[in-house]
């Protein structure tokens, strides 16, 4: 089986993106990352660029990783400049990698207008360059920059410019797509083409400019390329890098190519995720192969396929790729998904029972009036016990007060809140502030009930979301909550809908609590217990 190799730039060209920066520890924690992950190359930063590079560069020495080599990146020497004498590649060779990867110009517009040299100059550059780089290190890369737009433009110096990189003794040579305009047919045609002629391993690197990063690279391997650059979650300048988690399972699972092991593949998932946080990124729940919502099934038609043979409806097995298969509930549902659902929460039900029907009845008379559960499926795994007759009342709403102020006109609003719950006949009365009404409201309730429940210390708020349904309405327009809320093992959304915001926000606070009692009773047996005097 032939095996392509996995370059990965995320740490470099991705660090590019106009939205993304990495600390020197996060590159470190990124690149063991990869490596854990059987990424084939790593490639670490420019380290003549900037000082953040250098460090990273002194810090990777005394790490160990288990496979994956990491790469120093560079360009060829400057103009009118000696090898021996350019701060560049002396850079280079103090970073102490043993795999440098430096780029040239392939572009004969870019020789005469970004390097403001000649054609011939510019072929000693790579010559020159690759040579003194091969005396002083163990393998060498050569990406020749604009490959395909200098094809297309001059296919004649774009051929002389990497028959130099290969007469110098380059290890590789990548062929890129630096500007992410070329179309699949027209990578995999040169990049043939170029197979043809070049004896050295040839690699690909592509942009997705043209949404086509993925599909260009793909092409090119399809054409004789055996590795391929990118990044994860294609990170990069302008529309990105080519996203090496997607390119991973199609060259492994579609085209039938080795690059990651079957364990390393579970793991993309994973991966994905923990870069996006490293980047301070909301996860990409769409992304194919690894979003949250890439095997998520909401029609009933495709729910009911799903459940008899999962092939109808994936393309492939998402746990392949450390993903799972969702079912979603909406009014779009049938009583497939219902079954599905309980089963998922535990619960024994068979599609024949009535109760199904009317479970599924009452759901879409919910979202009619706004509920929408897809992100709240705590709230619905409550109102699925409830139409069973297994839903658990921990305590007795009596009710709330919310009380705004303002005292002076350079002062913060003061919220104030007052809860009454009974539990086990026991009434609590008790008031909180906080940062708003929402958070008042919120301690209040706690404050409440942690007497009786203490297992709610453990609980947080993660994330608090409001939409108006109708703006039409305008101030009086229904109002949807999504909660967010956890514990140290687990999340779980909750929703509430009113024309009034507290009130909205109440439903999903008493059910974010309601099921997180619900899950301690269920494992652990949990009472209420005597409150504290």
């Amino acid at each position: 089986m032939t095996t392509i190799k996995i370059y990965d730039t995320t740490l470099r060209d991705g660090s590019q993106a106009e939205d993304i920066t990495f600390t020197v520890e996060d590159k470190i924690r990124i690149a063991h990352k990869l490596d854990e992950n059987g990424f084939h190359y790593i490639e670490g930063g420019w380290p003549g660029s900037n000082p953040k590079d250098v460090d990273f560069f002194d810090k990777v020495k005394h790490s160990t990783f288990k496979q994956a080599k990491i790469v120093a990146f560079g360009s060829t020497r400057s103009p009118r400049k000696k090898a021996d004498q350019d701060p560049n590649l002396n850079h280079l060779l103090r970073a102490g990698t043993e795999v440098v990867t430096i780029f040239g110009k392939s572009w004969d517009m870019h020789v005469k207008q970004a390097l403001e040299t000649d054609l011939d100059e510019n072929l000693r550059m790579v010559a020159e360059s690759i040579r003194f780089l091969k005396q002083r290190t163990s393998e060498v890369l050569f990406d020749a920059e604009h490959f395909f737009d200098g094809y297309k433009k001059n296919p004649e110096y774009a051929f002389k410019v990497i028959k130099e990189a290969e007469r110098a003794g380059a290890d590789w040579i990548v062929l890129c797509d630096t500007n992410g305009g070329s179309m699949p047919w027209e990578v995999h045609s040169i990049f043939e083409t170029v197979a043809g002629e070049i004896k050295t391993k040839l690699g690909v690197h592509t942009h997705n400019d043209s949404e086509l990063g993925v599909a260009n690279a793909l092409a090119a391997v399809k054409a004789g390329a055996l590795q391929v650059q990118g990044t994860v979650n294609g990170y990069g300048e302008r529309c990105g890098n080519c996203n090496l988690v997607s390119v991973v399972p199609n060259l492994k699972l579609k085209m039938g190519l080795d690059c990651l092991s079957d364990e390393h593949m579970k793991k993309l998932k994973a991966l994905s995720s923990f870069v996006d946080e490293l980047a301070n990124r909301s996860h990409w729940n769409h992304q194919p192969f690894v979003g949250k919502s890439a095997f998520a099934h909401k029609g009933g038609v495709h729910v009911s396929a799903i459940r008899k043979n999962r092939e109808t409806y994936e393309h492939i097995d998402p746990e392949k790729v450390g993903n799972q298969t969702r079912i979603l509930v909406s009014d779009l549902s049938g009583k497939s998904n219902i079954v599905f659902k309980a089963q998922e929460f535990g619960l024994d039900i068979d599609s024949k029972d009535p109760k199904v029907q009317e479970l599924l009845e009452q759901l879409k008379r919910a979202e009619r009036l706004g509920f929408q559960y897809e992100g709240a499926e705590g709230s619905f795994e409550l109102m699925m016990r409830e139409g069973l007759g297994q839903r658990e009342e921990h305590f007795e709403f009596v009710g709330f007060r919310v009380i705004v102020e303002k005292r002076r006109e350079d002062e913060a609003p003061i919220a104030e809140a007052t809860v009454k719950v009974k539990v086990n006949g026991v009434q609590e009365v008790t008031a909180a502030e906080g940062d708003g009404p929402v958070n008042a409201l919120d301690k209040a309730l706690r404050k409440a009930l942690t007497r009786f429940y203490p297992e709610l210390e453990e609980m947080s708020l993660y994330d608090y979301k409001v939409r108006i349904l109708d703006e039409r309405k305008g101030t009086s327009a229904k109002i949807r909550v999504l909660l967010e809320s956890g514990d140290h093992n687990s999340k779980w959304g909750t929703v509430g809908v009113s024309e009034d915001i507290i009130e909205a926000s109440w439903q999903a606070l008493i059910d974010a609590i309601l099921y997180k009692l619900g899950i301690a009773s269920r494992h652990e047996k949990v009472t209420p217990g005597t409150p504290a005097p």
